[in-house]
């Protein structure tokens, strides 16, 4: 058995121990030993219980945190903190701004996510009608605004008004003809290709870590996963300016799972201003989770949605307080939105409706189908994209993320210009075809044969047969559905900022609205169907395409993301449509069971795998029967002394069991191999007399040392004494359960002394192997400072050569002998562990 395959080292009390320099010193690495001696006093020991040691209790990059460590912290900080507030009024103010600080942390979040949110809102609109034309009147202003001061009555009158310009109208001074549309045409795939190739340059250059979507990283940061510099400064900077430029390109993405990934950004920055979060991982997180709430809430103006969002979806762990808080976050954010008020409309969504018109029962049928449809779309847009995300990292086209950006942004570009439905903004789109028709619209869906006579209203006579505008847009609408799910496969995953939410909700509304008109024009040409014979009479309003497209939208995106009840009340919010409550659940439920039946991940779980991210799904379940002995990493029973220390020197494990001797095999603690290098580099910086030779003892009482011997070196407060433990025959099931719940990142197994990690958990249960981030990612590798610790790789390299973990004592234990039993608690109150 290899030596490398031992997670622990086991060592006798008796004996000779290796001093620290007769192991070889490798750069700033230090080794340490611990054994017995015969003399002098204990005076010289170094305590670190009095005061604590720099460093230690942190994590490195790419690392699982501890919670319950971290809770224990923090729970010992509170207590600090309580006892002395009555003390002095300082103390007691300092208790105040202690309690309060998780309101002011969330507020600012709210407040940055809202104002970040209005900007990006506001500038990528602008940019986006940049593409067709500018205003003269006022550079400044967007399409729609430019024509607030048209006296035009209707929509196809404003977007002609005489303060927007065309390219074509600009440079060729003609806004008809061959000419004028070739212009327009070139402008616009020019544009397009401008905003894509600065936004992947801008992020290739600046900030690898501002693409993709930033949900599935989020949730494995959640989950206790470390991913420094994820959530930094630049990393704001740079998501917030290529994500419009990102939109602005006309590309198959939207900015709501980005925005997320910002307002964390925002939580993650503010948290450091309190000590009480940014010196505790498992505190943090819950201002992440918090912040995500505010980041959906600004996304679709859905301050409840997002607190269910960030419950159902990307919350490791969410308790009460973090509940209010993350409404409250959610609140502030939706509030500054509004006052910002990026859409001009007075309202929080671009895609309210106005429409209240009731639903009947015969329409189960068709939402139940958009339902199917929209998990039949969610399963295949998994597979597809995660088979091209694979194919990506696996070949060398995805080393030129440059070349691919611009690839599909001019596939894009030239395929979407033609057609009015592919080239407009998608949330425009997605508001067109939510919108029923009135009086003033002027969009093709809207062109009904009218028969109503001139003293009538357009609404007082609801039977509306189809026109050619409307059977022309039905074409139009089928080569947008097709466009839009190719291109989606192919650019989420792009090196840009690139969100989900909307073209996935745009394909559910394009085919919502296809069935809905077919529904419509059956119910008018077919009313005397036994279906519609008690509800569609002649001269009766029945069928609402706009709701159809509405319950599609829902129906696609739920495919997607697995999500439920927080996605039915995000549409609702979204919408305003609350009376349409039960459809948007039929639908989005029969969506799940569909995508389910093919496979139970959604597709930021899929991303979390293919990144090879350590993330343990609370909602998977665990089927292989096996017991704790058969996954765990077990130990030799009696490694040479040259296989021990290649434990330290060729593996990379984050800590050790420390046991009391090879004999007893009794579990003292565990300690982690940072904390342990950690001390010992802090011990040799701040004190004299800590040499090479120094020993090193992990217990509170150590043997006296003769006079000229080095001062010895005492480390016992690193010592996690309470670790969790299992026996081996521990089901698997329930192994899994603990980690799950409580978080845990490694678990010990006891008789035959071994360890479980976070990570070997996760290749039992897991299917996909995992991979390190840094080699999923590789095309990012720019340069990074990097700690000492760290090799040219950018990954934590072993740093201790040589560890000796044991109790100085003589004698041994007996456990199975009821006669010992005293002189074994003799020894352990001597050892005093």
């Amino acid at each position: 058995m290899d030596a490398a395959a031992d997670p622990y080292l086991p060592y006798d009390g008796g004996g000779d121990t290796i001093p620290l320099q007769e192991i070889p010193k490798r750069g700033s690495n230090y080794v340490m030993s611990n054994g017995g001696g015969v003399a002098s006093s204990s005076t010289h020991l170094l305590d670190f219980l009095e005061e604590p040691i720099p460093g230690v209790g942190t994590y490195d990059d790419f690392h699982t945190i501890d919670w319950v460590r971290e809770k224990c912290k923090d729970r010992e900080r509170h207590r600090k903190i309580n006892s002395k507030k009555k003390e002095s009024a300082w103390e007691f103010t300092k208790s105040l701004y202690d309690a309060w600080s998780g309101w002011l942390v969330v507020t600012l979040t709210g407040l940055a996510s809202g104002a970040l949110a209005g900007l990006i809102d506001i500038a990528a609109d602008w940019l986006n009608d940049l593409k067709e034309g500018v205003c003269l009147s006022a550079m400044w202003f967007n399409h729609e605004q430019c024509c607030w001061t048209s006296n035009e009555t209707t929509f196809a009158e404003r977007d002609k008004c005489p303060q927007w310009k065309s390219w074509a109208e600009l440079i060729l001074g003609q806004a008809e003809g061959p000419g004028s549309y070739i212009m327009n045409y070139f402008m616009y795939i020019y544009w397009a290709l401008s905003f894509a190739f600065l936004a992947v340059c801008l992020v290739k250059v600046f900030a690898p870590y501002a693409c993709g979507s930033g949900i599935p990283e989020i949730k494995t940061i959640l989950s206790g996963f470390i991913i420094r510099g994820y959530l930094g400064k630049w990393t704001l900077m740079i998501k917030t300016i290529t994500l419009v430029l990102a939109v602005a390109s006309g590309l198959s993405l939207g900015k709501e799972g980005p925005l997320v990934h910002v307002a964390c950004c925002c939580g993650n920055i503010f948290s450091y201003l309190f000590p009480k979060y940014s010196k505790n991982e498992a505190k943090k997180r819950e201002v992440l989770s918090a912040a995500s709430a505010a980041g959906v809430s600004v996304a679709f103006g859905a301050p409840i949605g997002g607190v269910l969002f960030s419950l159902e979806e990307v919350s490791y762990y969410f308790p009460l307080k973090t509940l209010w808080r993350s409404f409250f976050a959610a609140l502030v954010a939706a509030f500054v939105l509004r006052s910002i008020n990026p859409f001009g409309n007075s309202r929080l969504v671009l895609f309210y409706v106005e429409y209240h018109t009731p639903w009947y029962l015969f329409e189960l049928i068709p939402f139940i189908l958009l339902g199917v449809f929209g998990g039949l779309w969610g399963a295949f847009f998994i597979r597809a994209n995660i088979a091209w995300c694979r194919r990506r990292k696996s070949t060398r086209f995805g080393k030129y993320p440059v070349l691919e950006v611009i690839l599909v942004a001019a596939i894009t570009a030239v395929v979407a210009f033609p057609n009015p439905y592919t080239r407009q903004n998608t949330s425009e789109l997605i508001k067109e075809l939510f919108t029923d028709c009135g009086p003033l619209e002027s969009s093709q869906l809207c062109q009904y044969r009218s028969q109503m006579n001139g003293s009538k209203a357009f609404t007082d006579n609801p039977n509306r047969p189809a026109g050619p505008g409307v059977y022309a847009a039905m074409w139009q609408l089928c080569l947008a559905l097709i466009f839009k799910i190719i291109m989606t496969i192919f650019t989420f995953g792009l090196k840009v900022p690139s969100g989900l939410f909307i073209p996935s909700m745009a394909i559910g509304a394009i085919a919502g609205r296809i069935v809905g008109i077919a529904v419509e024009q059956l119910a008018y040409y077919h009313h005397d169907w036994f279906m519609f014979r008690e509800w569609c009479e002649v001269g009766a309003d029945c069928v609402t395409p706009g709701l159809y497209a509405m319950v599609g939208a829902a129906a696609c995106l739920g495919g997607v993301t697995r999500m439920t009840v927080s996605l039915v009340v995000i549409v609702f919010e979204l919408t305003g449509g609350l009376e349409y409550i039960v459809p948007l659940m039929a639908a989005v439920m029969t969506s799940k069971w569909v995508g389910d039946a093919f496979g139970r991940e959604g597709i930021y779980e899929a991303h979390i795998r293919l990144n090879g991210y350590p993330f343990l799904d609370a909602k998977e379940e665990f089927t292989h029967i096996t017991l704790a002995r058969e996954v765990m990493r077990p130990r030799r029973s009696d490694p040479p002394l040259a296989e021990l220390q290649g434990v330290i020197n060729e593996t990379s494990y984050n800590g050790f069991p420390v046991i009391v001797s090879k004999e007893s095999q009794r579990l003292v603690g565990f300690a982690l191999r940072r904390d342990i290098t950690i001390a010992i580099e802090n011990a040799r910086r701040k004190q004299e007399g800590i040499m090479l030779n120094s020993r090193v003892y992990f217990t509170q009482h150590a043997p006296t040392l003769p006079a000229d011997s080095p001062r010895p070196l005492k480390l016992r407060s690193i010592l996690d004494m309470s670790p969790f433990t299992v026996t081996d025959h521990t089901p698997m099931e329930i192994v899994v359960d603990i980690f799950r719940k409580l978080g845990l990142r490694q678990c010990l197994v006891v008789f035959s002394l071994s360890l479980i990690s976070n990570h070997q958990l996760l290749l039992t249960v897991s299917p996909l192997p995992l991979l390190s981030p840094l080699q999923a990612a590789a095309w990012y590798r720019h340069k990074k400072r990097h700690p000492s610790s760290h090799g040219s790789n950018g990954k934590p390299g072993s740093r201790v050569h040589y560890v000796q973990l044991i109790c100085s004592f003589q004698g041994g234990f007996v456990n199975d002998d009821g006669e010992d039993e005293e002189e074994e608690q003799r020894l352990l109150d001597d050892c005093d562990l």
